[in-house]
């Protein structure tokens, strides 16, 4: 399996996993999440907050482990991730997978969608 990445431009990544991260754009909060391509779709295996604030508390059954709130979310496969490019929040998306890693959506433009390769 392959991660599609289609905003401005295509890319094709040959992984199976991924963890994508952000900083909350008004708490300056960071948040993780580590994704898995599996044949039904992007699915969501751990997400980690670095703290909390207004709407960011985390789920029940989360544990606080050095300074992450560390939990396990409850979310069906997911045919694609779209991620908004507004420019606004002074970073974009980053996306690490196989020691690598990318940002996204820095910049104004096209909404990046993420979604397994057909």
């Amino acid at each position: 399996m392959s991660l599609c990445l289609a905003g401005a431009e295509t890319l094709r990544l040959a992984v199976t996993a991924f963890t994508l991260a952000w900083t909350h754009s008004v708490e300056h909060v960071r948040w993780e999440e580590d994704w898995r391509l599996t044949p039904a779709g992007l699915e969501l295996v751990a997400a980690r907050i670095r703290g909390s604030g207004a709407g960011m508390e985390p789920p029940p059954g989360g544990a606080l482990v050095d300074g992450w709130w560390v939990y396990a979310p409850r979310l069906p496969p997911q045919r694609a991730l779209v991620l908004a490019a507004s420019g606004a929040t002074g970073e974009g998306w980053t996306l690490c997978a196989a020691g690598r890693c990318l940002e996204l959506g820095a910049r104004p433009g096209p909404a990046v969608r993420l979604m397994p390769c057909p």
